[in-house]
């Protein structure tokens, strides 16, 4: 009677700290999945990983308190007398390896995706200014910055006439979005001009460090249509909240006509300047 009363309380301990976990993870707020395979791969893999440790945390948390109840001093005054089990250590020893080794897997195979900036079909360049970024299209000869729009610039300053809650998309909006194709793969190469910044967009998976004389590279393929906002995520100086990123991603026949317009009003401004 006594050992099913002992296997009970375990098992009210298991149900409730699971419950309680559960909880947490259920309600609380998690990774997008994005608008990317990569970043589809990363949801997945933490999801997995959450999962796994979720299950240890259970069981280890359980054991713990389940033994504390169970083995308190008022029940059991005389201590137990041993030493170790050779047995007991190999087990818990090798099944941490083993489950390392099992996340090791596929999370090595995300990172060796995240590198393979191979067979590009759109290079861009970023670079990182205090405060805004320079895109340049290397196969379309297109330039130009995006900075923070006027009306969140105009709303962030003290005695504005203009209250942030009144801006839509306030600190996220840019007076140029980066225009991107869908279904394309695109190569994107980082850098910048004076101080480290970090161009990252939650929606594609990842975010890449721009380093004043380095170029990094990372690489996408967005699979939707739509706005995807993000932010420079290094402390890059005094404005550092203010260099928002927004990415349009629209169809590649969409694509091209915005290029056909971006490269004619590049060809118009060039010639009226023209002596």
């Amino acid at each position: 009677m006594k050992r099913a009363n002992e296997w009970i309380v375990g098992i009210a301990v298991m149900a409730v700290i699971g419950v309680i976990t559960w909880g947490i993870f259920a309600v609380g707020d998690n990774m997008r999945p994005g608008v990317s395979p990569f970043s589809q791969d990363v949801y997945v893999l933490h999801n997995t990983v959450m999962g796994v440790v979720t299950i240890i945390g259970v069981l280890v948390f359980t054991a713990m308190f389940t033994s504390i109840v169970l083995h308190r001093r008022s029940k059991n005054p005389e201590a137990a007398k041993f030493s170790h089990s050779t047995k007991a250590e190999i087990i818990w020893t090798a099944i941490p390896v083993l489950i390392l080794v099992v996340i090791a897997i596929p999370a090595t195979q995300v990172l060796i995706d995240m590198e393979n900036t191979g067979d590009a079909e759109l290079n861009v360049k970023v670079t990182g200014y205090q405060w805004l970024w320079k895109y340049d299209y290397l196969e379309d000869d297109i330039s130009f910055f995006s900075a923070l729009d006027r009306n969140s610039n105009r709303a962030r300053q003290m005695g504005s006439d203009l209250a942030p809650t009144e801006v839509e998309n306030y600190l996220l909006e840019v007076d140029r979005r980066l225009v991107l194709p869908v279904d394309t793969k695109i190569r994107f190469l980082l850098t910048a001009d004076d101080v480290i910044h970090s161009w990252w967009v939650p929606d594609l998976g990842w975010k890449r460090d721009a380093v004043p004389g380095m170029v990094n590279e990372a690489w996408t393929l967005i699979k939707e249509e739509g706005i995807y906002r993000g932010q420079c995520a290094e402390l890059c100086g005094k404005d550092h909240g203010f260099m928002p990123i927004v990415v349009e991603a629209v169809s590649k026949e969409d694509y091209a006509d915005w290029v056909a317009t971006q490269q004619a009003a590049s060809t118009a401004n060039n010639q009226s300047v023209t002596p």
